[in-house]
């Protein structure tokens, strides 16, 4: 009685086909995938920018109770220091002067240069 033997493996042709459509797939998401980087450091730039909004409010209002309360904010890079941590890594604040009792409009700078705003209140 004679045996059969059965090749295993795929063909050439197969193996083209998939790495054509590996190609073709990876053609397709690479320029998606850089798009959302930029889209996520955008938006985690916007996301530090209202971390520090909402700080700077909730300072201005313990401020207001007692003064032992909160820190001094007479310019938009003293923000900073109403955000539990502090500022992360790689965000700069740009200078501005901010008088008692007055709001301004701040600029936060982010990675890959990104930009938003936030707003500081100042009290001293």
């Amino acid at each position: 009685m004679k045996q059969l033997r059965k090749n295993l493996g795929f063909t050439l042709i197969e193996l083209i086909i998939v790495i054509a459509i590996i190609g073709i797939l990876a053609a397709v998401a690479i320029p998606k995938f850089i798009d959302l980087s930029s889209t996520a450091q955008s938006t985690a730039t916007t996301a530090v920018a209202g971390a520090l909004s909402a700080a700077n409010a909730s300072n201005y209002a313990s401020r207001k109770l007692s003064s032992t309360l909160g820190v001094p904010v007479a310019n938009c890079t003293d923000v900073a220091n109403t955000l539990a941590g502090g500022l992360p890594s790689g965000y700069t604040i740009t200078s501005g002067a901010i008088s008692a009792g007055n709001t301004v409009t701040c600029t936060l700078t982010g990675l890959n240069s990104t930009t938003a705003t936030f707003t500081g209140t100042g009290i001293s």
